[in-house]
């Protein structure tokens, strides 16, 4: 292997395509064609003097050597991101752009508040939240922060639970004067609930309704939890929400609080090396210290 071939630009395209397993993806990623991956990635590949992918209709996996590679690229990648920081800033302090993925209701009821207090702290850093129902592939460079109710597995990751927030049942005042309050766990078996769509449910986290009351009556049916939520302060049923929605802001009220036991952990991904980048390691500060302080594991 001659070292003086090694081209940033070509290791970069190497990434791209390890993440997204195409040709074509990995040029949209980059803003190049899928030719110009192509030959990008035998520069590389003549450079090393081996192949690093193996190559299918279905596009590009690693190989072994591709694999041994890897680690060592994205190390690379984070030193340069951390360099390219440090130039561009030109005063102290991190700036840039850090994109956090994360479940529709947390983000909207709880995060996007946080995070515009965050940005009197850190002016020069841009949030970009981003909603999803699925797993988003931290090792892929989909984000750079994922924020989850489950423990996300996968290579270089660095996952901590960060939190543990409790979930309670609510209804509107209009619906508890038709349908009378319930005074006890089983007296719910004669409400008519707000939930998910059982057949759409991507995170089985989410079958929080479960763990109150076994077969639920459910009268209304949403994939949205802000849906649901709007649901039942129009009436429509008893819904389970977590304690960061802070329903009762809505008209909605609690129902049997001390009675119901559900909680989910939060639990916050990076990758191993990207976390070194200034910017991402001051985000992934302030989430831990906002989750310590709002709802901390020790807490239920």
């Amino acid at each position: 292997m001659n070292i003086n071939r090694l081209s940033w630009d070509d290791l970069r395209v190497f990434l791209a395509v390890a993440r997204t397993g195409n040709l074509s993806r990995a040029g949209r990623s980059l803003g190049m064609d899928h030719a110009t991956v192509g030959r990008r990635v035998s520069a590389l590949e003549f450079a090393l003097e081996t192949p690093v992918f193996e190559r299918d209709r279905t596009g590009c996996r690693l190989n072994a050597q591709g694999r041994a590679m890897l680690e060592h690229v994205e190390a690379v990648e984070a030193n340069l991101l951390t360099l390219a920081d440090t130039l561009e800033s030109g005063t102290p302090g991190p700036a840039g752009h850090v994109r956090i993925a994360t479940m529709e209701g947390i983000a909207s009821l709880y995060l996007s508040e946080q995070f515009a207090g965050f940005k009197q702290e850190e002016p020069r850093i841009s949030i970009e939240l981003v909603t999803s129902s699925n797993e988003v592939r931290i090792s892929q460079r989909e984000a750079d922060i994922f924020l989850s109710f489950f423990e996300p597995r996968g290579t270089n990751l660095e996952v901590s639970r960060i939190g543990r927030f409790a979930l309670n049942l609510y209804a509107s005042s209009d619906y508890l004067s038709r349908h009378g309050t319930p005074c006890s766990v089983k007296a719910l078996g004669n409400q008519v609930f707000v939930g998910y769509i059982d057949d759409l449910i991507q995170l089985e986290a989410v079958r929080w309704l479960d763990d109150a009351i076994a077969n639920p009556a459910i009268d209304f049916y949403s994939s949205s939890m802000l849906s649901q939520m709007f649901a039942a302060a129009a009436g429509a049923g008893i819904v389970m929400l977590p304690a960061f929605a802070h329903a009762e802001r809505f008209g909605l009220v609690p129902i049997l609080k001390d009675r119901i036991e559900v909680h989910r952990d939060v639990w916050m991904s990076t990758h191993r090396y990207v976390r070194r980048v200034p910017r991402i390691r001051r985000v992934l500060a302030f989430l831990g210290e906002i989750f310590m302080r709002d709802f901390p594991i020790s807490n239920i």
